[in-house]
Parts: structure tokens; sequence; C-alpha cells
């Protein structure tokens, strides 16, 4: 009845054809019940009327089902244009979701993407012995990309970036983009530290040759600071917090690497 009265409501003319359309059965009706009336005197008629009768009934009775699959016809048209409608609402909704936790330049997912990662990373806590690593990465010489060379090969940096970062983590591990040169990774069920430290260091060595942007090639480090959920934090703040102490702990060397939080 909902997907009926939005039909309607969006085109009245269907609601003014379908209501004459249903007159019309009703007069076909009634003028068939009356025909059958007249039938009951069947004996009383002359072989002329009996003929005449049984000819307007059968144009009734035509008239009739071509009204009503005509009706029945708009019905099922306009329910499989509804249906569609909402396939297509549906689809255009899911669309804008994913837009919504995706980075536009990277295709990576966002900020916003990562944050709800960990928030279902907290809630489904590692088994005993085992652990979650979050990684803060922050690029070295991108401001000087950017600076010389404009945004526009800066962009195309940060793609590369992205790409090489995606092919050094693992699989199911979640790599996003925070924005300017900030990206992080979401890695679940690791062993020991060591397996944490491990991932980190792929990140630095999948930054070793220089990215190619603009018609020339840039040098780009990264310093990465990492975090385990739950030895050096028991929230989402608290381990992300933890991973932008140790990564501003290689920052402040100045230099590419990998630095474990010390908070456990």
């Amino acid at each position: 009845m909902g997907s009926l009265a939005s039909a309607v409501r969006q085109n009245p003319w269907t609601s003014a054809f379908d209501a004459t359309l249903l007159g019309i059965a009703m007069v076909v009706s009634l003028l068939l019940a009356l025909e059958y009336e007249i039938v009951v005197f069947w004996d009383q008629l002359t072989e002329r009327q009996r003929r005449i009768r049984i000819e307007e009934i059968f144009l009734l009775s035509v008239l009739l089902a071509i009204g009503l699959g005509v009706f029945a016809s708009r019905r099922m048209k306009e329910a499989q244009s509804d249906r569609e409608r909402e396939m297509r609402a549906a689809y255009e909704a899911e669309a804008a979701r994913a837009l919504a936790m995706q980075d536009a330049l990277t295709g990576l997912p966002n900020r916003r993407a990562l944050e709800a990662a960990v928030e279902r990373a907290i809630v489904q806590p590692p088994v005993e012995g085992r652990m979650h690593a979050f990684y803060l990465l922050d690029l070295n010489g991108f401001k000087r990309v950017n600076d010389e060379h404009g945004h526009a090969v800066g962009d195309a940096v940060l793609q590369g970036v992205a790409k090489r970062f995606r092919a050094a983590a693992r699989q199911e591990d979640l790599v996003a983009r925070l924005g300017g040169d900030e990206f992080a990774v979401l890695a679940c069920d690791l062993g020991d530290r060591a397996s944490a430290l491990a991932i980190g260091e792929r990140f630095v060595s999948a930054l070793g040759n220089e990215i190619a942007a603009g018609g020339r090639t840039h040098p780009v480090g990264v310093s990465v600071g990492v975090a385990l959920y739950p030895q050096d934090g028991g929230t989402a703040e608290a381990v992300m917090h933890q991973a932008d102490l140790a990564m501003y702990k290689v920052k402040a060397g100045k230099r590419s690497g990998v630095q474990l939080s010390e908070a456990a």
C-alpha cells in the first residue's frame, strides 16, 4: 500500500486513470449482473433474444477481462518501478557511505574508517598472549616536494606512497590516510612485539627507493610509531596517542625508522 500511495503522489494522473478503469469495471460487472438476472428467465426469451443476450454477456466479459488485465499490468509495472527505485536508493546510500569512509586522493580508507576499525578491534581483543598493532606513519621530505614542485606533484607522490604502503602491508591489514602526509595502519592478531616491529620496518623499506612523479624522482622517507593493544593502553584513544608519541621520537631524530611505544 505504501508503494502504491507513493506512486500516486508522484503522478496524480495514475490515480485518475486507475479510478476510471475501476469505474468501468464496476459498470461492466453491474451490466453482467443484470444480464444474469435476465438469463434467469431464459425459457421466456425468444431465440433471437437469447442470441442477443449471449453476445452481450460475451462482449461485457471481454471488456471486463481487458479492463482488469490493463489494471493488473499497470499495478505490476508500478510495483516493479517501486522496487527499482528502492534498490537504486539503497545502492546510492551504500555508495555514499563508502565514499564517506574513503580518502578521495589515494582511495585508501580515511581517518573515519580507521577510527571505526580501531574501535572494533578494541571490542574484539586478541586472545591472551597476542596483540593488535597500531602504526602511525609520517612522511619525511614531503614538504620539500610540495614547496619545490607544487601540489600536483605532491599529490602524485602521495598516491605512489599509498600504493607502496598497501603493497607492504599484509592482506588483512587496514592501511589508511589520515590527511596531509600522515598515514596509519591497523594490524590485528600479532604474536609478539618483534612481529609488530617487523611489519613497521616493511613500511620504511617500502620507501627505500625514490618515487617518480612530475617527470623526476623524489626521495621520501617515513617515521613510524607503533603502539600495541592491550599492552600500551586499554582504549582506542590511548593506543593511538602512544603511537603518536612513538612516531615523534623517530621524527625528532630526523630520520626514517620505527619506534615501539614504551608505555608498557
